[in-house]
């Protein structure tokens, strides 16, 4: 009956021309031989991860404007589905990238809103998976995802600097106001509020040259409480902050069913899904789904540097699709893989996805069980946890790097992107610096590309050419940014000779103005005394000159090498 089962199973999937298979990791773990001694490691690893994840999932529901315990939901949630992903070690759940993006939708939408947008963004990762997008993560350049991380990181941080310092103000939209606002509201700073987020991020720096073995924000988080109740210091908590229906601080119970359009939108009544809601939240799920696919790729990509191991692309967005649908209808919101989680999980000696599970229902029982105690953590204290994970996302050194040793035009490329994530949002920046760097790789292209005539005489030909014949060079792809420069200066060569040899043995490829421009110089040829030959053609420029006809239509011969056309015009 089983085998009947997943032989369907797999049919339906061939059928469907599904180019990864749920939980790809897990499958190929077990195929492997789990053994007792792997799940132990694994049991020991999601313990580790879910004592970083615990404060941490916690810290960015705030920074996301959602309350702490959807973050804990969003972990729990993401840590089941990461089972179905094709990564063996990445762990999912609410990240740093996500604040700049979903912080502006729960300010105008409301937790409702940000929920709904999520299930959206969690159709389009499926969407994605289906189709077999997962390796174009390949196609982003390097400079892009540096500046739009590096950008995320100086918000964040900057975000983070309201409850270190212990002001209250509204949030505004955009980067400058906020700043602004923040200046302006220095004065009434509380010193207890800073010596304490100053005392934890000391913590938080120093502790590991001690020890690696217990996490240092389990460390700092709990020293920061206990000197702020010991030290009876004014400073907002978890408790003081939040609310909920019957207490304060963090609910004590599951995680229950709820529509995502039953929460509270931006003016604090249920929404109405409508059709003008799904339109209005569309641009920010297709930016959640952008950011979240980029950065559980990336994730799984640094996964398999530090494990050794081979992530599938398409079952990992299928996994963050699905946890994404399926996250808010239990309280959770937008989830991707986790960078520092999932480096913590591998030195920590995961051996499979049973881990991330492991790490979901660590946080699952510690929510059930901790929920009092986690009241009392300082809001200073999980400030300075966001601008340490901040500064370790910036990556300043890296980031100083490429701006000393990288090409002029990959450094504009990432100050633009770095520039645009702060000021504006990461849509823009990634959307325009992905087009400034494929307009800028389009002119490096042109820019080598190139042609050159050969006539009698030359010292450049490796043999004679007969009496009347030219042999024009084309080097590099024939693409609209180069075709005008490549076929320029045919017509003057054909001027004064009988054959003229194109030698496109150097073009790898050709678009369809690369054809246009060709054809046209053909065409000016008709009815003249010089034809053209074609040698060398590679398969794709043949394949569409082919198509083309340009044989027949200009009675042009090609032929596989110079040396074989040379031959035929000396015959001719």
């Amino acid at each position: 009956m089983l085998r009947r089962l997943r032989h369907r199973y797999e049919s339906t999937l061939s059928a469907l021309d599904v180019g990864a298979k749920p939980a790809a990791a897990l499958r190929a773990a077990i195929a492997a031989g789990y053994s007792l001694a792997m799940l132990r490691a694994d049991v020991l690893a999601g313990i580790t991860v879910g004592i970083v994840a615990l404060p941490l999932s916690m810290a960015l529901a705030i920074a996301s404007g959602m309350p702490p315990q959807h973050g804990l939901y969003t972990a729990i949630v993401a840590g089941v589905f990461g089972l179905l992903g094709g990564s063996a070690t990445q762990v999912s759940g609410p990240t740093a990238a996500f604040v700049v993006v979903l912080a502006p939708i729960s300010a105008r939408y409301g937790p409702g809103g940000l929920m709904i947008a999520t299930v959206m963004a969690g159709a389009l990762l499926l969407l994605l998976g289906f189709a077999r997008m997962g390796r174009l993560i390949q196609w982003i350049p390097h400079p892009v995802t540096t500046g739009f991380t590096a950008g995320i990181g100086v918000v964040i941080a900057t975000l983070q600097l309201k409850d270190l310092v212990g002001v209250h103000f509204p949030t505004p939209e955009h980067y400058a106001e906020h700043v602004g606002a923040l200046v302006a509201a220095l004065p009434e700073a509380s010193g207890d509020s800073v010596g304490l987020g100053v005392f934890t991020l000391a913590v938080l720096l120093l502790w590991p040259r001690l020890t690696r073995r217990i996490p240092s924000p389990l460390v700092a988080l709990l020293a920061a409480s206990v000197v702020a109740v010991a030290l009876g210091l004014d400073v907002d908590t978890i408790g003081s902050r939040f609310v909920y229906p019957g207490g304060q601080g963090i609910p004590q119970s599951l995680p229950t069913f709820l529509p995502p359009w039953r929460y509270p939108g931006g003016d604090g009544q249920p929404l109405q899904l409508s059709v003008p809601l799904i339109e209005a939240l569309f641009p920010a799920a297709f930016a959640i789904a952008m950011l979240g696919a980029i950065e559980s790729l990336l994730s799984a990509v640094v996964a398999d540097g530090m494990a050794g191991t081979r992530h599938d692309s398409d079952a990992e967005l299928m996994a963050q699709g699905a946890t994404n649908v399926v996250g808010p209808f239990f309280g959770g919101f937008a989830s991707t893989g986790a960078i520092a989680r999932t480096a913590t999980n591998i030195r920590s000696g995961a051996r499979s996805p049973i881990a991330s599970a492991v790490h979901a229902l660590f946080v699952l029982g510690a929510m059930l069980t901790l929920a009092p105690l986690l009241s009392y953590l300082p809001m200073p204290a999980l400030a300075a946890l966001l601008l340490l994970v901040a500064y370790n996302m910036a990556d300043i050194a890296h980031f100083r790097h490429i701006l000393r040793v990288a090409p002029k035009s990959d450094v504009s490329v990432l100050l633009a992107c770095f520039s645009l994530t702060v000021f504006f949002d990461m849509v823009v920046a990634v959307t325009t610096g992905i087009m400034l760097a494929a307009l800028l790789f389009m002119r490096r292209m042109a820019e080598i590309s190139g042609s050159r005539v050969l006539e009698a005489g030359d010292p450049a030909l490796r043999r004679p050419l007969p009496p009347g014949v030219v042999l024009y060079e084309i080097a590099g792809p024939l693409f609209f940014g180069a075709a005008q420069k490549a076929m320029g200066a045919l017509d003057a060569v054909a001027s004064r000779s009988r054959v003229v040899i194109l030698d496109m043995s150097s073009v790898p490829a050709m678009d369809a103005t690369g054809l246009v421009g060709l054809e046209s110089a053909l065409a000016r040829l008709d009815g003249t005394d010089t034809s053209v030959m074609l040698a060398g053609v590679q398969a794709q420029p043949a394949k569409l000159i082919e198509r083309a006809g340009l044989q027949e239509a200009h009675a042009v011969r090609m032929f596989d090498s110079v040396d074989a056309a040379i031959d035929a015009a000396t015959t001719r």
